[in-house]
């Protein structure tokens, strides 16, 4: 579909941040018009509603003409807007189009072919390998979506990739209906933004609109280890590849040698993939994978190798088991984007040291009980914080030792710093959002970094 196919009238794009702003700008670019609005402000969305007035848009901050957004032929909603805003319950009484600016912006990059990445865990990480990959191949690849770069800005740009990297949330995944990838990767499931979804079903329908156009010539990247990944692909049309880390598959870990495998041959030593914990083989594993079957070229004893050398050049990502430093003995590793349980629990069950564990931010709606056996194996001290530090050493309490504190980072560091020993780490983790004390998870993982390295 091309933007031609687009219905004509004003087009309205809800939300100023980085996204919204790229597809008004992609849309003004392609001579549409368009209402734009956002119902916070700040800098940011004040100085992104100049540009977009400047271009030609009719703009809004502070509030949204609902009457407006009603007669739109079409609704451009940014991921952070939930379903039950009133600009989007107007946009659905009116029946009225809602789509996610992925949506427009792969309509005017027909020629770019797509692997698309979704699950609870790790999506950014394994978005980023593929990315990674591909460019190691000598492919002109990029990486966008919910890892950080808006799709139309890529659209924007005056020459598209031949590839993209692309990180699909279950909120963009809602509004992208048609997303129909080369290849689609599906890293795990577990239960996540339960104050937004009403149940975890609800969660793992959208995750499950990763599918929604399958025919028999997709090609699926499946977690062998996941039941409800198993279940998930069931019916699902095309040809499926699975890895595992405990068990025989298209790729997997293999123990004894503990080495990487793809496609019946050895990929690397685990000692040279520079990634700290079991998931990030995992996410290793599932993006040689993706790339290895995406083209039949890409596939090949040469291409492989060239997939085994750029996997020894890949870091870790910022704020995902990130090693910040080592002061006297003690590692600091910062895991911000660690924003539901299932992300920590795979944080600590992969720590070796003893650890420090920095818990807390606004609660999301999940028990972190079952943080508890990888805590006892490991932690020897949480320190909670922010608003569900109540909650925490409710549930955590007898576990191990549980330090509650309010919503002063810098105190929540102090202390840290006073409870570390040589040998031990201390790992933020957090489990939870970070929007009660900061704007976004980057800041809390920047300042996680700045006083990490001040005593």
């Amino acid at each position: 579909m091309t933007m031609r196919e687009l219905p004509d009238g004003e087009i309205a794009v809800l939300g100023l941040a980085r996204s919204g702003t790229a597809v008004a700008r992609l849309l003004l670019g392609e001579g549409r018009r368009v209402y734009a609005s956002d119902g916070g402000t700040s800098a940011v969305v004040d100085a992104n509603a100049r540009l977009l007035r400047d271009l030609g848009a009719r703009v809004d901050t502070g509030g949204h003409d609902v009457a407006r957004i009603a007669r739109a032929p079409l609704v451009v909603v940014s991921p952070g807007i939930p379903p039950s805003a009133p600009p989007i319950a107007a946009a659905r009484d009116s029946r009225a189009p809602i789509v996610s600016e992925v949506e427009i912006a792969l309509r005017l990059m027909p020629r770019t072919k797509v692997i698309a990445i979704t699950g609870t865990n790790g999506k950014s990480t394994t978005t980023a390998l593929i990315g990674h990959l591909l460019r190691g191949l000598g492919v002109n690849a990029a990486d966008a979506g919910n890892i950080g770069t808006p799709v139309s800005e890529i659209a924007l740009r005056q020459q598209h990739p031949e590839w993209l990297a692309l990180e699909m949330s279950s909120f963009q995944l809602h509004d992208t209906p048609g997303l129909e990838p080369v290849v689609g990767v599906l890293t795990n499931l577990s239960p996540d933004h339960l104050d937004r979804y009403p149940t975890a079903n609800d969660y793992y329908a959208d995750k499950a609109r990763l599918f929604c156009n399958a025919s028999p010539d997709s090609r699926w990247i499946l977690n062998a280890d996941d039941r409800r990944v198993r279940v998930m692909e069931t019916d699902v049309p095309g040809a499926k590849f699975h890895f595992s880390t405990r068990a025989l598959a298209d790729a997997w870990f293999d123990e004894p040698s503990s080495t990487l495998q793809l496609l019946g041959s050895q990929l690397l030593p685990r000692s040279e993939l520079n990634l700290l914990g079991d998931h990030n083989v995992a996410n290793a594993l599932a993006a040689a994978l993706a790339v290895a079957v995406a083209d039949e070229s890409f596939g090949s004893a040469e291409s492989r190798l060239l997939i085994s050398g750029a996997l020894r050049t890949f870091n870790a990502l910022a704020h995902r088991l990130e090693i910040v430093g080592e002061i006297d003995g003690v590692q600091w590793i910062n895991d911000s984007k660690a924003t539901n349980v299932s992300s920590s629990v795979v944080a600590v069950a992969g720590m070796r040291r003893p650890t420090i564990l920095l818990l807390g931010g606004r609660h999301k709606g999940e028990p972190y009980t079952s943080l508890a056996d990888p805590i006892r194996r490991t932690v020897k001290k949480i320190i909670a914080y922010g608003e569900a530090a109540p909650i925490i050493e409710s549930e955590l309490a007898g576990i191990t030792e549980v330090e509650r504190l309010g919503a002063d980072f810098g105190e929540v560091m102090r202390r840290a710093h006073e409870s570390a020993r040589a040998g031990d780490a201390v790992l933020l983790s957090p489990a939870c959002s970070s929007f009660d004390m900061f704007t976004n998870y980057e800041e809390r993982g920047l300042r996680f970094r700045q006083l990490a390295m001040v005593k």
